[in-house]
């Protein structure tokens, strides 16, 4: 079974998001709790997409 771990937090998780929060930032997976943490009011936020395992 393939594995994805948050880049911000380092759980594991069935469901992550592809996403860039910081304007200098590359493209990271993110849980769904650091996703909803760092997408208010960010400017520099992008969704890229959902994984599922």
């Amino acid at each position: 079974m393939r594995q994805k771990f948050c880049a911000l937090c380092d759980i594991d998780s069935n469901t992550m998001y592809r996403i860039i929060y910081r304007h200098s930032g590359d493209w990271i997976f993110v849980c769904k709790q650091c996703l909803l943490n760092v997408k208010n009011n960010n400017p520099h936020y992008k969704y890229g997409g959902t994984w599922k395992r």
